[in-house]
């Protein structure tokens, strides 16, 4: 009984800091594709450039880890195992982002376009699918 606690106090962790690895890795490779198609004009102009910058600076600050945590807390404390839980509840933490963005800097008062939400969210899914594989599982 101590031993499987020390052991999730040690697992679960690690689990977090790989699965923020995965979703941080998704989100700058399709973020750079957005801003990319942005910058060449096939898509909405440069005010998706400046969101996306803005955007970036909201994810240093550290802000991304207080929804995700949550979930992970949340799942660790109830013994959810349940693999869509921690896939929709990562793509939920993610996708609040523009909100909390809104709520800590007032300059950020227009909501991104819809592939700033995509991105957000499959970066979010990638997350919460690797945190289960890894620890989730046996919650």
């Amino acid at each position: 009984m101590v031993m499987r606690a020390i052991g999730r106090l040690i697992v679960v962790p690690l689990a977090f800091l790989i699965a923020a690895a995965a979703a941080g890795f998704v989100l700058f490779t399709l973020g750079l594709e957005r801003i990319t198609h942005a910058l060449h004009g096939t898509e909405v102009g440069a005010e998706t450039v400046a969101y996306a910058f803005d955007m970036g600076t909201l994810i240093l600050s550290g802000l991304t880890i207080v929804p995700a945590l949550a979930v992970v807390i949340i799942g660790e404390v109830a013994r959810i195992r349940s693999w869509l839980y921690y896939m929709i509840g990562g793509g939920a933490a993610l996708a609040a982002l523009p909100l909390l963005g809104r709520l800590s800097d007032p300059s950020m008062s227009a909501l991104p376009d819809a592939a700033v939400w995509q991105v957000l969210a499959t970066a979010g899914f990638v997350g919460g699918l690797v945190y289960w594989l890894i620890a989730g599982r046996n919650a």
